[in-house]
Order: structure tokens, then sequence, then C-alpha cells
């Protein structure tokens, strides 16, 4: 497709990783992960001087993967995304800066934190500022745009943010208040509206990715399987199991819902499938994440049955909805959207995502099969998600920050 740029209008930033979020925000987002994993290694050990009382160590953990880490992927996939469903350019150059600045001052606050350096409340006023100010910004970009062009169908995506804002601000009120309860609310609120933005950008792109990854190289376009009535009954039952699982945890409630969720993906799934996506890192990636949430979901319905922590089930999720979806993305979107072949993708990718996938089966799978080595699998579960972050690093950021090829902004 040809693609037209007015050189009086050609917007410019004062350095490539700030021409679109998606750069600035995958870069930070896969350097935090690498650095947040090794602190909470430390942490998790008994290393830091992290004040226990003030703030519970596992949430600590918790609120900086989803709020942390994953709100920047989300940040920068969307923050792009709406430029292309929209037309309308988003924020670029210092403007954008200030956007990743006032979240990567919020992680640093965060970080003191868990070291243990000065007060709680001293970095939490400082965090709670700048967090809720990235939130507040990326909303704000997103929503203006989309009201703009008058794209309603999106205000799911809005919604999800807007509440993801005040999820966040439950967690800080959570600490601030000594009340518990409102942190883990928090916590918990995050992941599952994470869970409900990559079930619903999922249902669009997977489907979408596969039949055009398997189309370039086939005789034959390749068309995969979608049922509106499967998309409204998984984000019904989801909202169902969401409800129950955080604020009345009947155990027959969670369990019909979380399988009604397992049941309903899996056919889905099924319908995407094709032999030939295994022989392509950036297809199986994503089908192997949805594949994982799917076991989550199970993990979840016999939870209240079976004699294991429900916290297994809450790492399973957020291993394959948050960690090998939000991987598998960035390496495709990295690609697309700085003008390389999606078809020729570095040959680290099958590594990368072995890596993600071992993460979930030291941290889910092994410790269900050999419980006594408990702490083993999950160090190397940390340890796996280093690494797979480590190579991610080193075979896109150079990538994300060189300028486009063929001289476009973007």
């Amino acid at each position: 497709m040809l693609q037209i740029q007015s050189p009086s209008k050609r917007p410019s930033s004062p350095h490539p990783i700030l021409n679109l979020s998606f750069r600035v925000f995958f870069s930070g987002g896969a350097v935090f992960a690498i650095l947040i994993m090794a602190l909470w290694m430390l942490v998790f050990t008994g290393k830091t001087q992290i004040n226990a009382v003030q703030i519970n160590p596992f949430y600590w953990h918790a609120h900086e993967m989803l709020y942390g880490y994953a709100m920047a992927i989300i940040a920068g996939f969307l923050l792009t995304a709406v430029k292309t469903w929209t037309g309308i350019m988003m924020p670029y150059g210092y403007r954008l800066g200030a956007i990743f600045g006032s979240w990567l001052i919020a992680r640093l606050a965060w970080a003191a934190m868990g070291i243990g350096i000065g007060t709680v409340p001293a970095w939490l006023i400082l965090a709670s500022i700048f967090d809720l100010l990235f939130m507040g910004m990326s909303a704000w970009a997103i929503i203006t745009a989309v009201l703009a062009v008058k794209q309603y169908k999106q205000m799911g995506i809005v919604s999800k943010l807007i509440l993801l804002t005040l999820g966040n601000g439950l967690c800080y009120w959570g600490i601030y208040s000594g009340e518990q309860n409102y942190l883990r609310v928090g916590v918990y609120l995050g992941l599952y509206l994470v869970m409900a933005i990559v079930l619903t950008i999922g249902r669009r792109v997977v489907p979408f990715f596969i039949e055009r990854g398997l189309s370039f190289d086939s005789d034959q376009p390749i068309k995969v399987k979608n049922s509106k009535l499967l998309d409204v009954i998984s984000l019904g039952s989801f909202l169902i199991f969401m409800i129950a699982d955080l604020f009345y945890p009947n155990p027959y409630l969670v369990t019909a819902s979380a399988s009604i969720v397992a049941i309903v993906n899996t056919s889905r799934l099924a319908g995407w499938y094709h032999h030939r996506l295994w022989q392509k890192p950036l297809l199986w990636s994503l089908f192997v994440a949805f594949l994982g949430m799917c076991i989550s979901f199970v993990l979840f319905a016999l939870q209240p049955w079976m004699d294991f922590s429900h916290s297994i089930a809450v790492h399973a999720l957020a291993l394959s909805g948050v960690g090998m979806m939000t991987v598998a993305m960035m390496a495709r979107v990295s690609l697309g959207h700085t003008g390389r072949s999606i078809h020729t993708p570095p040959r680290t990718l099958n590594f990368i995502f072995v890596l993600m996938v071992l993460a979930f089966v030291f941290r889910v799978i092994m410790p269900l099969a050999a419980a006594d080595y408990y702490l083993v699998w999950v160090m190397l579960a940390q340890a796996a998600w280093i690494a797979c972050f480590i190579l991610f690093c080193v075979s896109y950021l150079p990538i994300l920050a060189k300028p486009r090829d063929d001289g476009l902004f973007g």
C-alpha cells in the first residue's frame, strides 16, 4: 500500500524512539520487566528492607507487574493502534516523553519502596501523583481521539482504561489507609481488567494475524472461524467470573463461570487453528498464549475443590495473558510499525517465546506436579522470565530505537 505524507505537515521528534508510543513504551517496558523481576527475586528471598507492615511484598510485586509492566505495554499498543483506528495523530515527541516520564518516575518510586530506601509515605505520594498522571494522560489522548471521529465501538476499551485508573487508585488508597482489602481489590481488578482488554483485542487481532500470516505464502487465502455468539458468551461469562472471584467467592459460581470461559475460548481457539501456524513464531506464540489462558480458567474452576493455591491459577493467567501475549504482540507490532517485514522476524524469536513458555511451566505446572520443590520452581520461573526479556531487548531495542528505513515518520 502506498503511504504518502505531506512534507509540510510531517511531524518530528527529538529521537526516533519518541516517534510513536510503541517504541518508547515497549523499550521501557521490556527493560523494566528485567529489572523489576530481578528486584522481586531479592524481595522474595528477603534480601531487601521493604517495609512489609505498610505494604505487602506480594501486592508490591503484583502492582508493578500489572500497573507497571502491563500498563506500559497496553499504553504503547493502544496509543499506536488508536492512530490507525481513527486517523488522528497520537502523542509524539516531548508530549509522549512527558507521558512516559510520568510512568518512569512512578516505577522508580515503587522500586525505592521495594528496596527499602527512605520512607514509604514519601515515595507513595510521588508514585501516586505520577502513576495516575500517566494513566490519566494516556486515557485522555485515547478518549479524545475516539470521540473526535465518533468511533463509539471503541468505548469498551476506553471504559476498561478508566476502570484500570480507578483500580490503581484503590491500590494507593489501600496503602494510605492501611486497609489491605482495598489493595487486594485494586490488584485483582487490575489483573482481570487487563485480561478483559487482552480478550477483546485478542479477538480482533489474533485471527487477523493468523489469516494474514498464513495467506502470505499460500496459494489460497486462509480463513479461520469466528463466532459472534462465542464472543458475547466469552465476555459475559468472564464478567461473571471476575465479579464472583473478586467480591462473591462462591465456589459453585466461580467454577461454573470459569468453566464457561475456558470452554468458550477453547472452542474459539479451535476455530483459529491451522497446522501451519507452528512454522511461524509470530503466530504460534499468540496461539499458545490463548491456550495458556484457557488452561488458567480450568485451574480457576478446579481450585475450589482441589488442594492447590489460588495463586497458581492467578499466575497461570498472568504468565499467559500478560507475559506471553504482550511479548508476542510487541514482537509483531515492533516489526510492522517500523516498516520491517513481519515475515522475516529475528531468528531469536523462537527462543524468546520458549523461555516464556518455560516460565509458565516452572511457575504453574511444576508446583502442581512437585510441590515440595516450590521455591526452586519459582526461582527457575523468574530466571526464565528475565532471560526472555534480555533476549527480547537484544533483538528489538535496536529496531525500536532506529528510524524507519522507508523514511516515514513512525
